[in-house]
């Protein structure tokens, strides 16, 4: 579901990576710059994250146990 219902004023919002193209549950992503990560490995350029999910935020992803900034990912 990539339209998420906003309940303070009853809209929608939609869930876009980088280039702006709307994500959707279960769609992989492309890290577009090296990210460091505290306590795990860090994410390096053109790493690819598969099955990610949605959250509440429109601007996080969720991909196994790691939370991503849609703003550092573009859809595969």
């Amino acid at each position: 579901m990539s339209w998420l219902l906003d309940e303070e004023d009853n809209t929608t919002s939609e869930v876009v990576d980088m280039n702006g193209l709307t994500l959707v549950s279960w769609d992989s992503v492309i890290a577009c710059k090296d990210l460091k990560v505290k306590w795990s490995a860090d994410i390096k350029r053109w790493d690819v994250f598969k099955n990610i999910r949605l959250t509440d935020d429109n601007e996080l992803i969720e991909s196994w146990k790691m939370v991503l900034r849609t703003e550092f990912f573009k859809k595969k």
